[in-house]
């Protein structure tokens, strides 16, 4: 028979088709079990009777029990190890109640029909047979379908040996998904993990040859086309040394994400991908306190400003999944704006269903008109805001230092002045290390901030405090998008020096740190993120070459182009005269003297500073900043564009030189 034809015969099966089997066995099983216990030698003049009896009434105690509980309400085609429970639950209960009927007919004596001439355990090895032959005609029509669809496929899919690196839960899991899944075409053929107590195990029929360094032979010995790295929580170096050994025998490689990428920690088929960079950059697993987390954010009306951005929409996906009552996005993009609510919509729903209320507020808003702001927060009155609307890139802010100012200083100011109106108790702004010892515009507007949201802290008492970090990996002025798209045009890549040096974070990670720094927060912190060590950014862009596929100076090439108006070497985590030491999270630094440096006439000046700003006055903007911040350092280029003729006055505070930082 065709196996296509055996395919479409498969699908048409109903469960009206399996109650005529089921017909069949039922009237059949007593007969056959009569056989096996008089050894075939069965005299019919003496049990015809008595058999056609117990026939009868055990089909009619077994389809009542079927019908009860649902037998011919599943869908058999995909059956699975529940529904073998339940049979066997079915079974006990039929084998029961089968015996006790059986037993007390069996204690009269009826002239025409003498049941007591049948076994004692007669309905019990009925039932037994019954069920066992019911059971296999369920599950033996799905193995065989999938026999048919595993012999169709080979011979029709192009199949692809694959081997999973990772015996752990990811990996059994994705390693179920494609046995259950042939149409992906990759076909799993064994396993190897470095967990040497694994080694010769079975795990789903797929054997534990052993660790990655008998990758080669695998290969060689089994014919393997893929490899695929089923290890979400492991860092990049791990990543790297595999995709190395892969690369030696001319092996495709694939990966899934990290577990901060995986919603709900589930694996699919769908998280199967080629290795990115930012896997090659992943760090080892954040232990993360949830409950703490949860308790803060469970229940409580969650206002996000710059909810479309690359942090504000994270942040969004990660509080929904905590069920805040309400979340409110607040963004000045509506086509960013949209998108994400769009995406969260389906996210709520499914949590919705479960028992959970959140509700979607999204609100188009500019931070610099307060008045707007006002409204907004007298509408819903938000118990937390997260503020992680800011303008980020530096050359373009040193060409528009009025817009630095007015979008990251005033608007700071003004969500910090309505927050306090609305009695806001919780507030947690996003920072950057360009914040630390400025050097540009962007930077020196950040630090401001900071400075803003301290001195509220410590007016009101209330929880305000700021989470400083490095530069995000996958944010939209993320530096590996520029070479994505410089590599799809065929090059050069573009590097500003051989020498700049940057700390990276991807965007979950570094949005899960942020919410465990805010349970933290008492009120007037500088949170600082452990950004691990800093990579150079041409070491970046030649491993992103190399995951092209392409040779560096010989496809393509890396053109150095110099330093960019505001731009450092390598940033710095930490500010002149802040001591620093690490909280209860070992991820997370805390600057327990930030309060120090904020001023009384703090905000009068940073008043004045904006008045210049709007005014689009450079010259006196520039000044200010100095005044304001005594480690803002501007470039020539900055001075020569923002009026060329600097007073650089006595700095109306001074930081000690004298920079203490406790890792321990």
């Amino acid at each position: 028979m065709p196996i296509k034809f055996l395919l479409n015969q498969t699908e048409k099966l109903r469960n009206r088709h399996f109650f005529l089997i089921d017909v069949i066995i039922v009237l059949f099983s007593p007969l056959l079990t009569l056989f096996i216990g008089l050894d075939g030698q069965i005299d019919f003049s003496i049990y015809f009777l008595p058999l056609i009896a117990v026939t009868l009434l055990f089909a009619i105690i077994k389809f009542n029990i079927f019908y009860f509980f649902g037998l011919y309400r599943s869908f058999w085609k995909k059956a699975s190890i529940d529904d073998l429970a339940k049979l066997i639950f079915i079974a006990f209960n039929t084998a029961l109640l089968q015996y006790i009927i059986f037993t007390l007919l069996r204690s009269f004596s009826f002239k025409w029909l003498e049941l007591s001439i049948l076994p004692h355990f007669f309905s019990i090895i009925d039932c037994f047979i019954a069920l066992s032959l019911v059971a296999i005609s369920r599950f033996s029509i799905r193995l065989s379908q999938r026999s048919a669809e595993r012999f169709y496929l080979a011979k029709n899919i192009q199949n692809a040996n694959t081997l999973i690196v990772g015996a752990g839960d990811a990996g059994v899991n994705m390693a179920e998904e494609l046995q259950r899944h042939p149409k992906v075409g990759l076909i799993p053929v064994a396993f190897v993990d470095d967990n040497k107590e694994k080694h010769g195990f079975r795990i789903r029929g797929l054997e534990v040859k052993g660790d990655r360094t008998l990758i080669p032979e695998i290969v060689a010995k089994y014919g393997i086309k893929k490899v695929l790295i089923a290890m979400p929580s492991v860092p990049g170096l791990v990543i790297r040394e595999i995709m190395e050994i892969c690369r030696q025998v001319n092996v495709e490689t694939f990966t899934m994400p990290g577990l901060f990428e995986i919603v709900g920690g589930k694996v699919s088929i769908e998280h199967i991908r080629k290795i990115e960079i930012e896997d090659l950059l992943r760090r080892e697993t954040i232990q993360t306190d949830i409950e703490k987390v949860s308790n803060f954010l469970s229940g409580k009306k969650v206002l996000i400003s710059g909810a479309g951005g690359s942090i504000g929409s994270e942040l969004a996906r990660q509080i929904i999944n905590i069920c805040p009552s309400e979340i409110i996005l607040l963004g000045h993009g509506e086509n960013s704006i949209f998108e994400i609510e769009y995406e969260l919509k389906e996210r709520i729903s499914k949590i919705n269903f479960i028992g959970h209320d959140v509700k979607l507020i999204c609100r188009i808003a500019d931070l610099r008109f307060i008045d707007r702001l006002e409204f907004i927060f007298n509408e819903f009155r938000p118990d937390v805001v997260i503020h992680a609307a800011a303008h980020k890139h530096v050359p373009l802010m040193e060409e528009n230092p009025s817009e630095a100012i007015t979008n990251n200083v005033l608007g700071t100011k003004n969500l910090v002045d309505v927050s306090l109106k609305f009695n806001v108790r919780n507030f947690v702004l996003i920072s950057t290390d360009k914040a630390v010892n400025p050097t540009s515009v962007m930077g020196a507007s950040k630090r401001l901030a900071e400075m803003i949201v301290h001195n509220a802290a410590i007016k009101s008492g209330n929880c305000y405090c700021a989470v400083r970090f490095g530069n995000v990996l996958g944010s939209r002025g993320s530096v590996i998008k520029t070479f994505k798209k410089q590599l799809e045009k065929g090059g050069p890549i573009t590097v500003t020096h051989p020498e700049i040096i940057r700390y990276l974070i991807t965007i979950p990670e570094a949005v899960q740190l942020v919410l465990q720094a805010s349970v933290l927060g008492k009120g007037g912190e500088i949170f600082m993120l452990d950004m691990g060590k800093p990579i150079k950014i041409v070491d970046l862009a030649k491993d992103l070459i190399k995951l092209s596929g392409l040779i560096e100076g010989k496809d393509i090439k890396i053109v150095f182009t110099g330093l960019r108006p505001g731009e450092k070497l390598f940033e710095e985590l930490f500010v002149d005269g802040e001591n620093y030491e690490r909280t209860v999270h070992e991820k997370i630094f805390i600057a327990r003297n930030s309060s120090e440096y904020i001023t009384d006439n703090l905000i009068p000046k940073i008043e004045s500073l904006i008045r210049s700003a709007k005014e689009n006055n450079n010259s006196e903007m520039l000044q200010m900043l100095i005044e304001l911040l005594p480690e803002y350092t501007p470039g020539e280029n900055a001075i020569a564009k923002l009026g060329g003729k600097i007073m650089f006055k006595k700095p109306l505070f001074s930081l000690s030189t004298n920079r203490k930082v406790s890792l321990f």
